[in-house]
């Protein structure tokens, strides 16, 4: 009997959670510790796996099918392909990530056992084969996130808390019809009662049909996202919310619904996906300029690195839906980079506000002298977002660009404006930041100390050596994209 990697990446994170609920006297330094331990440990089941993932397969692999309740048709099916492991490995890179830079102020032992729970219903998500598992997994988020914004987020905590929570919750219940409609017209034609993604994709939809359930699952997960116009809850969220908690929701919580729709939407409903492209693609591209351009009006920090997150999904949404494997690829490979550089850019603001007590544009100028380390951690940072040449940004949003000019030219000329408006805008705030001369509080300012370093330590390696050397996660995640797009697009668009 094989290891069952899959199960005990979602087991280990959250016995850890368990465990420290259960752990009532320990001391905050044996609590951070063991929720790092466990952390770390999770982070390194994952890389095994996608080490282990044979690289030139586009099926899925380490595979777990055990009947749960065998009368409903719902298993305990799990599995990861080229696409779905590196998301996997995300998790498992961000939570250590924030659990050792970003520490609760207060209540420790509650912060990080939500935040083990919260990785452990990630990776549930992005491993699960049944779909009602996998809405449980989708679904299991948002308590521990819902908890972590409202118990340790800053002034507007609870409005922020209560938004988030009611619009992910209501977009749900539209996936949740559209899962029991599908089904049950499986059951209809097949005598099967089966909520299992590999048989689903053989239930026959007319044209309307398909649409419509195309829908219902499009709207959990543009709202998850989040996608334009379904954003409005997002920059609420990661700013008010915990420098921990605004890393995992935009770096890890928001690729569920990209995943979503590249795993369920394309792969249940192929001709609605066709069909609903040029909306997709316009909403896109709608979101990645709208995103640009009122990041470029913020006057917080927090609410900045939001928005402009917003116009990165818009990217990823243009790669998924554009009908190229090249665009599909740089996709899946911005999803990993965008979570990274994100998560960097909320730790290092966490920073500043740790020193400084506040993420105000206008409060902070001329850091780069009192804390040189700190303002090129910074950069480096920033120049991966913009999609500077030799760092991960570029490497993934060239491919999606090249790829979507391959199939819709003028989609991607919109989009390419996006990149010179984020060039402008982060280089507009890094000048007013860093630059000039640094007086007041601003002049006290502590660089950055050995542990904070070390902390960014993993997301410059990642930011670099993705840029540079790409290779062995594009020849994983090449072969399940081709797999996609032959059964999604006609042969000749699979470009």
């Amino acid at each position: 009997m094989r290891f069952p990697y899959l199960t005990v990446l979602v087991l280990l994170p959250a016995a850890g959670a368990l465990a420290l609920g259960l752990m009532v006297r320990a001391s905050r330094l044996v609590v951070e510790l063991v929720g790092l331990a466990v952390a770390l440990a999770t982070l390194g089941l994952a890389v095994a796996v996608a080490v282990l993932l044979h690289a030139g397969a586009g099926g899925y692999q380490f595979v777990s099918d055990h009947a749960w309740a065998q009368s409903l048709g719902i298993s305990w099916f799990v599995g990861v392909d080229g696409i779905s492991v590196f998301l996997v490995v995300l998790a498992g890179v961000l939570f250590p990530i924030a659990l050792a830079g970003a520490r609760a102020r207060e209540n420790a032992r509650a912060f990080v056992a939500w935040m083990l729970l919260l990785e452990a219903a990630c990776i549930g998500t992005f491993i699960s084969l049944d779909l009602i598992l996998f809405f449980l997994f989708f679904e299991l988020t948002l308590v521990p996130a819902y908890f972590l914004i409202s118990g340790w987020g800053f002034t507007r905590r609870a409005y922020a808390a209560v938004k988030f929570f009611v619009y992910t919750f209501l977009g749900s219940a539209f996936l949740l019809v559209g899962i029991l409609v599908l089904a049950f017209l499986h059951q209809s034609q097949r005598g099967v009662l089966t909520f299992s993604l590999p048989a689903l994709e053989h239930t026959h939809l007319t044209g309307s049909t398909g649409v419509l359930l195309f829908l219902a699952f499009t709207a959990a997960f543009a709202v998850k996202a989040p996608l334009f116009p379904f954003h409005t809850w997002s920059p609420d969220a990661y700013t008010e919310a915990p420098t921990g908690g605004s890393m995992v929701l935009s770096g890890v919580l928001a690729k569920l619904g990209t995943y979503g729709i590249i795993r369920f939407d394309l792969n249940l409903f192929p001709q609605a996906a066709k069909t609903l492209a040029p909306l997709l693609l316009t909403l896109a591209v709608i979101g990645i300029l709208y995103g640009a351009l009122v990041a470029s009006a913020q006057s917080d920090l927090k609410r900045l690195v939001a928005y402009s997150s917003l116009a990165q999904m818009g990217f990823i949404t243009l790669g998924v839906v554009a009908g190229s494997k090249i665009a599909m690829v740089g996709a899946v490979l911005l999803m990993f980079n965008h979570g990274v550089i994100t998560a960097g850019f909320f730790l290092l603001i966490g920073f500043l506000e740790r020193r400084r007590g506040t993420a105000t544009i206008a409060d902070l100028t001329g850091l780069q002298g009192p804390a040189p380390v700190l303002a090129a951690l910074f950069t480096v940072v920033m120049l991966a977002s913009i999609g500077l040449p030799g760092l991960s940004g570029f490497v993934s949003e060239y491919l999606i660009l090249i790829g979507t000019f391959a199939t819709h030219a003028w989609w991607g000329v919109a989009a390419t404006f996006g990149v010179v408006l984020a060039a402008l805008y982060l280089l507009w705030v890094y000048q007013r930041v860093f630059h000039g001369r640094a007086t007041g509080e601003n002049a006290q300012v502590v660089d950055a100390t050995t542990s904070e370093r070390w902390v960014m330590v993993p997301v410059v390696v990642l930011v670099v050596v993705l840029g540079v050397f790409p290779k062995p996660v594009l020849d994983r995640i090449s072969p399940s994209v081709q797999q996609l797009i032959s059964h999604v697009a006609p042969a000749g668009v699979s470009k």
